[in-house]
């Protein structure tokens, strides 16, 4: 149920705010290139937790034996990574038509080139972070490539900043219980890490963004935000898992996305790591209508 009648949380002075963020960004900024050790090799570990992946509990993961499924688990990070690159590719740009709109002597606008910076080394690490890892970054089908060159071009103050919370959020999620955990590969482990401290402040910055745009945004444009971002939470979670990642470990790749899109735990798994940023974009009044169907038919407001 929407919640959108709640109170609208009270924000704090945005020039405070960057300067915030940027003191942070000072203090706790990393090179992955120099941080990682990307000529150790890989243990045979997991990508991610067991039951984090698209067919844990079905049929098809009963077929699989440890060393396979440690594989997909491996490959389906791989690919979770691949479509975070695109998603940051698309935020980066965003960020510069927001930037390029606003006064650059500003603090706000000096931690938005800042994120942008942050964001470079963050494709740049989790693309040799696939490589390592045994994958390809595969292609999105024409369809979401297309969807997200429009996205990127049309979407306003409040799209940029909701989508950005939506993406990060939920790989904030899916990477913070993976840090310490010492059945992960070190790479992942250690992506995660870099990622969870910077994107703290990005989360930061686009939430109080959103809360700010949003207010002040009228019904008609609400409503049109609500469509967008709705298909945009759709195309993002759908795309997590390339096909092609099944057919590797030699799964029938359309049975087995089937399977995941049909499997009660993946479906339950969406909805604990999107919990977070669907209760703060919910309070808001920004889940609802024909947008709220998307959230739902991708599984992000579970099976109820």
């Amino acid at each position: 149920m929407s919640v959108g009648n709640a109170p609208t949380p009270k924000l704090t002075d945005r020039e405070d705010i960057a300067k915030r963020l940027l003191r942070g960004s000072a203090k706790a900024s990393f090179d992955p290139l120099v941080e990682i050790d990307w000529e150790a090799p890989l243990e045979d570990l997991w990508g991610m937790r067991p039951e984090r992946v698209s067919l844990y509990g079905t049929h098809l993961w009963d077929q699989l034996g440890e060393a396979e499924r440690r594989e997909l688990s491996r490959l389906e990070m791989a690919s979770t990574m691949a479509t975070g690159i695109w998603f940051e590719t698309i935020l980066m740009q965003m960020l510069v038509r927001h930037a390029y709109h606003n006064d650059p002597t500003s603090l706000h606008v000096q931690y938005a080139y800042t994120e942008i910076a942050d964001e470079c080394r963050h494709t740049v690490m989790f693309a040799k972070a696939i490589e390592k890892l045994g994958s390809t970054a595969y292609r999105l089908d024409p369809v979401a490539h297309v969807l997200g060159n429009v996205f990127k071009a049309l979407a306003h103050g409040p799209l940029i900043f909701a989508g950005a919370l939506f993406v990060e959020e939920i790989l904030d999620q899916l990477q913070r219980e993976m840090i310490d955990d010492e059945s992960i590969e070190p790479v992942v482990r250690s992506t995660s890490r870099i990622h969870v401290i910077e994107e703290a402040r990005h989360i930061r910055y686009a939430r109080e963004e959103f809360h700010r745009d949003w207010r002040r945004r009228r019904p008609v444009d609400r409503a049109y935000s609500r469509l967008v971002l709705g298909l945009v939470a759709y195309y993002a979670t759908t795309r997590l898992i390339h096909t092609k990642v099944y057919e590797r470990i030699g799964l029938d790749p359309r049975e087995a996305r089937r399977t995941a899109l049909r499997n009660t735990r993946f479906v339950d798994s969406k909805t604990e790591l999107s919990r977070k940023v669907v209760r703060t974009l919910d309070t808001a009044g920004a889940i609802s209508g024909l947008g709220r169907y998307f959230w739902k038919k991708a599984g992000l407001l579970g099976r109820g």
